[in-house]
């Protein structure tokens, strides 16, 4: 076998490899600057919660948690990581999320199936099957199609 076609094998072999290797489900973050401070020590996954949460705060909206804040006046899984957002948009973060295991899942898994092009019904349907076994969901309205 000639040299050139072991390169060129692989070659192709190094494009598929890559190819396949890329992540394509991911979705976009907000900058870990902006993140607060008690987030510093906190697991990756928490901080991508919060980088989630600020990125998409109205997709998160449409997600119920199911940890039992809704008495805590939590109205969806977005509660559990934004209190408010200023009128100078400045946001005021609620650290509940930093320290609940189910906050954070049900954000990760919201991304997840995001990244894969679900929709937010089929996404809801899939956190209310998973978690609803965890406590009393917050009340949060079903998402329209």
């Amino acid at each position: 076998m000639s040299r050139l076609a072991v390169a060129s094998g692989l070659a192709v072999l190094l494009l598929i490899i890559t190819a396949c290797s890329q992540n394509n489900d991911q979705v976009t973050l907000a900058p870990a600057a902006q993140l607060p401070a008690f987030l510093d020590d906190a697991p990756q996954t928490v901080r991508e919660s919060y980088q989630f949460a600020l990125a998409h705060p109205d997709e998160l909206a449409k997600y119920p948690c199911y940890c039992g804040c809704g008495a805590m006046g939590h109205t969806s899984n977005l509660s559990c990581y934004i209190q408010e957002v200023s009128s100078d948009g400045s946001v005021v973060f609620d650290n509940h999320a930093a320290g609940c295991g189910i906050c954070v899942d049900i954000t990760q898994d919201v991304m997840r199936l995001m990244g894969q092009g679900k929709s937010a019904p089929e996404i809801r349907a899939y956190i209310d099957a998973t978690y609803s076994p965890f406590g009393p969901s917050t009340d949060t309205p079903l998402p329209e199609s």
